[in-house]
């Protein structure tokens, strides 16, 4: 990345989630990165002149092409399989292909995978804690994903897992398809996202409906997301 991004920037991009958890589970040192809850909001676009306008190209780009056939949705079934077994070792190689033959399609080189245990937490003031689903490096090309919970270490469920999945690989394109100077979290990414995700699970993709907010922001009206209407 530029150096005037790493000097404001994380060195992942990251998925986050805000839990409620008891100040008794302590942040774990040197996370980094944005966070993310249940409403899903994207960034504020970059005073950058030049980043500003890539930005705003990653926002409108609200699609991906997708195979004909149902190769990715076969491998995501292998990945449902592999979360059963409940290990690492065994979910690993499955994801690695997923990203493999993604990869492949898209025509962009294939990122490493490491899928790790329980998920780091960071709590904050008040009892707020950060709960780190995966990130991704675009200067090793390395996704890692957690497959437990943070709190109760339980085997998260299929869908967060294959999303969280879709999310990072998405990341990956950005800079490797797409050749965006950064990967932000627009509109456009959490609808190329969204494309993903159900291509791969075989489920109808739902349009996303926005909301503005102050500052240029946005976040995901979900019951009309999940009404369709």
């Amino acid at each position: 990345m530029p150096a005037v991004r790493r000097a404001k920037r994380p060195q992942y991009a990251r998925l986050f989630t805000l839990v409620r958890t008891p100040l008794a589970f302590l942040p774990l040192a040197n996370i980094r990165g944005w966070s993310h809850h249940d409403q899903m909001l994207t960034e504020r676009a970059p005073r950058n002149a030049a980043l500003r306008a890539e930005f705003q190209r990653s926002d409108l780009l609200a699609s991906l092409p997708l195979p004909p056939d149902n190769r990715f949705h076969e491998l995501a079934k292998s990945i449902a399989s592999a979360l059963e077994a409940e290990t690492t070792a065994g979910i690993q190689p499955v994801c690695a292909e997923f990203l493999s033959v993604a990869a492949g399609f898209y025509g962009v080189e294939k990122p490493g995978i490491r899928v790790l245990a329980a998920r780091p937490i960071r709590v904050r003031e008040g009892g707020w804690a950060s709960e780190l689903f995966g990130d991704y490096s675009p200067e090793s090309l390395q996704i890692r994903v957690w497959m437990r919970t943070a709190v109760r270490k339980e085997v998260t469920s299929f869908g967060t897992f294959l999303s969280t999945l879709c999310h990072e690989f998405c990341h990956h394109l950005d800079y490797q398809r797409f050749k965006f100077k950064d990967s932000w979290h627009t509109r456009g990414f959490y609808e190329r996202t969204a494309v993903l995700y159900h291509h791969a699970r075989g489920t109808p993709v739902k349009r996303l409906f926005w909301v503005q907010m102050r500052g240029g922001q946005w976040r995901i009206d979900w019951p009309r997301t999940q009404r369709g209407t």
